[in-house]
């Protein structure tokens, strides 16, 4: 329990903006990005940004209900009785708690060395696995697949890849059939044995001239680039190191206080 009181202490420290974005204004009062996220709470893993136009619409106009439903509140002299002042004093201590621990992480500080020591120990950890990005088309059968590589095999660049995102769309079976079979970017190991051995094997803007078995069928695919497996930089791991590293002493710091804090309190557990 106690864990899960920290980690959402965080989230919500760390999750503040200072620089909030305004949708609305009622009665003088903004209606922000953080307003939003109180809504959206109920939709796990979304974010304003992803809500197709007529759904933001629907968000922004009930929290503008909200926040009129809640000046009408204030004006009813709700602040006036015992259930609100019990319920403030909570959240002033709630949020007393959040911003000490947003000023103690502040002051956490990571020197140079212990960055480049952490990257030096954990060199596995930095490796960025080889990728392809590719193309494929779907078939339900060898005989069909032969012939889409039929189509293909003599065209080259532009015209390969013209002809390819055409016979993706009108004879792929695979859900990627209407984006012309693109499946972007991926790590070596994400897709199936079969197929990312053929995918790999390509050159770079080359079709594989023999149908791919896999248990979703026949796939012809179209390799449209290749990225080599590399360890990363120190200085692109840099931000990510520091961050842990500051968030490791941050934990250790806070729990530090509370069990220094526990020596000198009166504590009744029921």
């Amino acid at each position: 329990m106690k864990k899960i009181i920290f980690a959402s202490l965080i989230a919500i420290v760390f999750g503040v903006s200072l620089n909030a974005t305004v949708y609305a204004t009622v009665n003088g009062k903004d209606i922000t990005d953080q307003d939003l996220k109180v809504l959206l709470r109920s939709m796990p893993g979304a974010t304003y940004e992803q809500l197709p136009p007529t759904t933001q619409k629907k968000v922004v106009e009930q929290a503008v209900e909200r926040e009129l439903l809640a000046q009408h509140a204030v004006k009813s002299g709700i602040e006036k009785e015992a259930d609100f002042q019990k319920a403030l004093s909570k959240i002033k201590s709630d949020l007393a708690l959040e911003l000490w621990m947003k000023k103690e992480f502040a002051q956490v500080k990571v020197d140079e060395k212990s960055i480049k020591d952490y990257y030096n120990k954990n060199e596995s950890k930095f490796v960025k696995p080889s990728r392809a990005k590719a193309r494929h088309i779907l078939l339900k059968t060898e005989k069909e697949a032969v012939a889409v590589i039929n189509e293909l095999k003599n065209l080259k660049g532009d015209a390969l890849n013209k002809k390819f995102i055409e016979l993706a769309k009108t004879k792929s079976v695979g859900p990627s059939a209407k984006e012309g079979g693109e499946l972007g970017w991926f790590d070596k190991g994400r897709m199936v044995k079969a197929f990312s051995d053929a995918a790999f094997a390509l050159k770079k803007g080359a079709i594989t001239m023999k149908p791919v078995k896999t248990q979703f069928g026949y796939h012809v695919i179209l390799l449209e680039n290749k990225e080599v497996g590399k360890k990363a930089t120190l200085a692109e791991m840099k931000p990510k190191i520091e961050y842990a590293l500051k968030m490791e002493k941050f934990r250790k710091k806070v729990s530090d206080e509370a069990k220094s804090l526990k020596k000198g309190a009166k504590i009744t557990i029921k």
